[in-house]
């Protein structure tokens, strides 16, 4: 699971820095806005960036979960002890499944955003 929660955060890194290439490319770049001539178009990169962020904060969640379990009142009981620490393990991988399930939907939800920015963007500077 931690593969794959690195990747998700990694790759969220990735489409965050390329979600603000608008905000922040030089002036006469291809995707470069100017903020007080195109508020919209600023306006919808920042709200595309939201999900990006909340979604590796997310990630970075998930790899803290970790298997904690209690041995209290079991000493010597290597069988309980074994159950105990497996239903922890058992219930980590759940939670950490659960949140990179949603950390998943927001990438996608902001990448979609994203991409809607640059085409707007983009047609409207072919168009000009």
């Amino acid at each position: 699971m931690s593969v794959r929660l690195g990747g998700m955060l990694a790759f969220n890194a990735l489409l965050i820095t390329a979600a603000i290439n608008p905000i922040a490319a030089s002036p006469g770049a291809p995707l470069s806005l100017d903020a007080p001539t195109q508020p919209w178009e600023t306006l919808l990169v920042c709200i595309g960036i939201i999900p990006l962020v909340i979604s590796a904060l997310l990630c970075v969640r998930a790899m803290l979960i970790g298997e904690e379990f209690s041995a209290d009142g079991i000493e010597g009981d290597k069988a309980a002890i074994t159950q105990r620490l497996l239903a922890a393990y058992c219930l980590s991988v759940d939670q950490q499944a659960a949140v990179i399930g949603r950390s998943v939907g927001l990438t996608i939800v902001g990448g979609a955003i994203s991409l809607v920015a640059w085409l707007w963007i983009i047609a409207e500077k072919m168009i000009a």
